[in-house]
């Protein structure tokens, strides 16, 4: 079955976040939202997470999923925003619980902060399946850029995360805690593997000079074009390359609050004893 899918383009973060549906029928799952956040003023907002929920409710949909392919470090997730809003339970893969147990320690997180992903609603496997209405969505792990990555195949669309980018960006960095070059080779593999018609939709899209931003491709265009991981590149070849070029990257700017928000379901940490919320930046953590 193919699923409608509609997309929206986030420019402060160059994120994309997705509202899958039936294509005749409510059902929808939003796949990867955007919490604005402004880290001048550590000001949140919701711009980008109310144009989901307007679209939303002016079709009709009813969302049965809010799906996270993994804990962001670019954005913070309006997933419990969206949650309120439109209902449908949040979702991310089971080893996320990997991811808490690295950062608690990096951000010296309270000892109430539970390690076994309870703060969100499923914990997903890799090949579990769960329904949106009359369509049916596949988990499939793909780690490497964090350990706990995942690509939801949903008829003949995939969403791949962060996973890979358009066939002129390449793919995603793998030097995070956890991430790893050789692993994400070969989670790259497993999604070209897939029938070539397949739709591959990125969570990012950087676009090179002198285009503007693209997030849908096909697993054909990735095989023959992708500039780091097309066909007849080799996993070595590729590994050489990646933790070369990771080594020149700095890190992207929103990634100290957005990791410790997106381990938690995207909730902010409980209030101090001012009532107020803080967010941490450990000093030579990363």
């Amino acid at each position: 079955m193919r699923p409608a899918v509609h997309a929206f383009f986030d420019t402060a973060t160059w994120t994309v976040t997705y509202v899958v549906r039936e294509p005749r029928g409510p059902a929808a799952a939003i796949v990867d939202s955007v919490l604005d956040y402004d880290p001048c003023s550590g000001r949140t907002a919701t711009a980008s997470a109310d144009r989901v929920i307007a679209f939303a409710r002016e079709n009709g949909l009813r969302v049965e999923w809010i799906l996270e392919t993994h804990a962001h470090a670019d954005h913070l997730s309006a997933a419990p925003y969206l949650k309120r809003a439109l209902g449908g339970k949040i979702a991310i893969g089971e080893r996320i619980r990997s991811v808490q147990g690295v950062f608690k320690k990096i951000y010296n997180l309270e000892p109430e902060f539970r390690l076994d992903g309870s703060q969100f609603d499923r914990l997903l496997a890799d090949g579990e399946t769960i329904r949106i209405g009359a369509l049916e969505c596949e988990a499939m792990h793909v780690p490497g850029h964090t350990p706990a990555d995942l690509a939801f195949r949903i008829g003949d669309a995939v969403f791949v995360g962060d996973t890979l980018f358009m066939p002129d960006v390449g793919t995603a960095r793998a030097d995070f805690p956890g991430g790893d070059a050789r692993t994400l080779y070969r989670s790259i593999r497993k999604l070209l593997s897939l029938p070539a018609e397949t739709r591959l939709f990125m969570c990012h899209d950087y676009p090179p000079e002198g285009r503007g931003p693209q997030w849908e491709t096909s697993v054909a265009a990735e095989r023959a074009a992708n500039i780091h991981a097309r066909d007849g590149v080799s996993e070595d070849e590729f590994v050489r390359m990646r933790e070369a070029r990771d080594r020149t990257l700095g890190m992207p700017t929103l990634i100290l609050p957005a990791i410790q928000v997106n381990i938690r379901a995207g909730e902010m940490p409980p209030p101090e004893g001012d009532g107020r919320r803080y967010l941490k930046i450990p000093l030579n953590a990363l």
